[in-house]
């Protein structure tokens, strides 16, 4: 009886095997997976390299407004804050002290021409006496001497009275240039004298200004071969752009004129002065704002995203796909990286598909699943949409 049971239990197990290894060998291999991959095409297109620099705004020209004459300030005759003219009155000192002076001078003018005249005719007078031998030649020298000398007194006279003209003249102070006047620095019955260590106003053209920047010297050679490409192919100088501390342009065109000559010990940085059309005087004398140097031109740059750059002891890489969906490492020379992409000196051809991301399950030669690589800024567009 308990044979028989044992035999019933070994045949019941002996089943279950069998039922268990047919259904493993019913179940199917796994397949390995195809890793995706975003790619992008590598073409070339004209690029522009820039660098931001921090700089200060100053004035075209500047003024400062001294009397030439010393006085009473009687009237101002501007308002603070505003254009002015060349040639605009400023200020009026107390004329009444210059125009007595320049009366007597005028008086005194009038009397060596009077002098003048009487020793012209004193001359003519004795020239034919002198001729007969009527009068010594002393008397006749004596008389042409008299004349000269009252000549000499009527041309001092008549500088005299010019320059006290001027002194007149000058007791209205006037515009130098045009451009934008700050605040008075003297008031209605200031004392002034033309020594004056102080101005009594001071005009800023503005019109244009200047953005001075600074920058490492060791780049001042390839600024320097920019600006000679800039005038062999057209007139002017290196166009910069002038940016607000939040990198937004201000729609003002300026030209490199110039760099310094001396190089800041302490730094190493050497000047640059930017000329910068400022029609609405958006620009301020004092102003910090940044100015984009050109760097570099290139017609036809191969640029690839930053982040398609892989390194392998410290040389880069990037993952390439072939006309057949195989991916295949390539070496590459980088140049420069500009809004996060890398300029390819060598190493890659136009129209090659660069893998951009989901390089890290690549194997050299292995077969992919490839789509469109969507950069940030258009995947947040779509969003926005």
């Amino acid at each position: 009886m308990k044979q028989e049971k044992r035999g019933r239990l070994g045949s019941v197990c002996g089943l279950l095997v069998l039922l268990l290894a047919a259904c493993g060998q019913s179940e199917p291999q796994p397949i390995q997976a195809v890793p995706e991959v975003a790619v992008t095409t590598a073409n070339a297109a004209p690029l522009d390299i820039t660098e931001d620099l921090p700089g200060r705004v100053t004035a075209l020209r500047v003024a400062e407004i001294r009397p030439q004459v010393s006085g009473i300030v009687m009237r101002r005759l501007f308002e603070q804050g505003t254009e002015v003219q060349a040639g605009q009155s400023l200020f009026e000192i107390n004329p009444a002290p210059f125009k007595a002076e320049a009366d007597t001078a005028a008086a005194v003018l009038q009397r060596a021409e009077t002098a003048l005249a009487r020793a012209r005719v004193q001359a003519a007078r004795l020239r034919p006496l002198v001729d007969a031998e009527a009068i010594s030649r002393q008397v006749y020298d004596d008389a042409v001497s008299q004349r000269d000398l009252a000549a000499a007194d009527v041309a001092q006279a008549r500088a005299t009275l010019t320059r006290r003209q001027l002194d007149l003249k000058f007791a209205t102070v006037d515009a130098p240039i045009s451009g934008r006047i700050d605040q008075a620095l003297v008031t209605e019955g200031a004392l002034v004298a033309s020594g004056d260590s102080n101005p009594m106003a001071r005009i800023q053209q503005i019109d244009h200004v200047y953005v001075d920047v600074r920058q490492p010297a060791a780049k001042l050679e390839a600024l320097r071969d920019a600006v000679r490409k800039q005038q062999a192919g057209a007139s002017g100088g290196l166009p910069v752009a002038v940016l607000r501390d939040s990198g937004e342009p201000y729609g003002l065109s300026g030209r490199i004129l110039f760099s310094g000559v001396d190089v800041d010990a302490g730094t190493g940085d050497v000047l640059l002065r930017v000329l910068v059309d400022n029609p609405k005087r958006q620009l301020l004398p004092g102003m910090f704002v940044r100015a984009r140097i050109p760097r570099a031109n290139y017609a036809d740059a191969l640029v690839v995203p930053q982040q398609a750059v892989v390194r392998a002891g410290g040389k880069p890489l990037v993952w390439t796909l072939d006309a057949t969906g195989h991916a295949h490492v390539a070496p590459v020379e980088l140049g420069e990286l500009v809004e996060r992409q890398y300029r390819v000196l060598t190493g890659l051809k136009t129209g090659q598909k660069i893998v951009v991301e989901g390089m890290e399950r690549l194997a050299d030669g292995a077969a992919v699943a490839a789509h469109d690589w969507t950069t940030p800024v258009s995947t947040a567009v779509a969003s926005a949409g």
